[in-house]
């Protein structure tokens, strides 16, 4: 009863609070962007205590800032400088310097603060991983603040087709798995309750989704309509991997909660495991099949 209400939660009020922040754009989304750091913070610490359970990695303070700085590049670069009456020339390669620059000083860390080096691999390894999924991946939603169509922003409208994709494809998929999915549940061991029509489920509500999106802005999901089902097809393999992805990290730190920040949900990670690894695949996709956008 309690994942239900909590469902019933996410679905009427946590995806109407994102879609209203995604919808503000002052300052170019500027509180879009600070939600993204913020997340990026939460989920870093969550990824960095999960991972240390069994692992030894850098200092937790030390990869929440890192997991933040690139995200936060991302804001001063689509935000806080066109406010300020400034640009910056190196476009979308700014956010992949950032990341470069936190996986440099993750390297030097190790290499002349360390006291013996038989956990190096692992520390290093798994310290780059967390900055990369909470951060780096985090920063593809940002990046498409900045696509302009004619000359006119479409940041409102593709960030919230791609959210509504991850969440319909969530949301469909536990609903076909809880009325259809009884009895072909055991897919995938990492997620024994997962079903078959669950699955099934969550590519019907990525693609409706999209053709949402389709039907009420044709002039940037535009030409055969197949295209955007693809897109949702694609999305709904990526969030459904991401969700199955966290599912193996907690069993094999044996715990069953990334976090509680989320009641009824659990943590920040649980919330948005689907999220962080469908959006470069979302950002690559609309940018080869309805870009090209500024």
């Amino acid at each position: 009863m309690n994942k239900i209400i909590s469902r019933l939660l996410v679905f009427f009020i946590g995806v109407p609070a994102v879609i209203a922040i995604i919808f503000m754009p002052f300052f170019n989304h500027v509180m879009l962007h600070l939600l993204i750091c913020a997340v990026s913070a939460v989920a870093a610490g969550e990824l960095h205590d999960l991972f240390s359970i069994k692992s030894i990695l850098l200092p937790k303070k030390y990869i929440i800032g890192c997991s933040i700085f690139i995200p936060l590049v991302a804001a001063v670069q689509y935000a806080a400088a066109p406010a300020a009456g400034m640009k910056f020339y190196a476009g979308q390669e700014l956010i992949t310097f950032a990341y470069i620059i936190t996986i440099l000083v993750s390297l030097a860390l190790e290499v002349f603060t360390a006291k013996s080096f038989e956990h190096s691999i692992e520390k290093i390894s798994l310290s780059v991983f967390i900055i990369t999924y909470t951060g780096f991946l985090l920063s593809f939603v940002s990046r498409m603040t900045a696509w302009t169509l004619d000359g006119k922003s479409i940041a409102d409208q593709v960030v919230c087709v791609y959210i509504l994709m991850v969440f319909m494809c969530d949301s469909i998929a536990w609903l076909f798995g809880m009325l259809l999915g009884k009895n072909n549940r055991g897919v995938v061991k990492a997620s024994p309750n997962k079903s078959r029509m669950g699955f099934l489920g969550g590519f019907v509500g990525a693609a409706a989704a999209g053709l949402f999106g389709y039907v009420m802005w044709p002039g940037i999901f535009s030409g055969p309509v197949f295209k955007i089902i693809l897109t949702g097809i694609c999305i709904a393999l990526s969030s459904i991997v991401g969700d199955l992805t966290e599912s193996v990290f907690k069993r094999a730190a044996n715990i069953k909660d990334s976090g509680k920040i989320i009641p009824g949900r659990g943590g920040m990670l649980d919330s948005i495991d689907s999220i962080v690894m469908s959006a470069p695949v979302y950002y690559l996709l609309v940018s080869v099949l309805f870009g090209p956008f500024s």
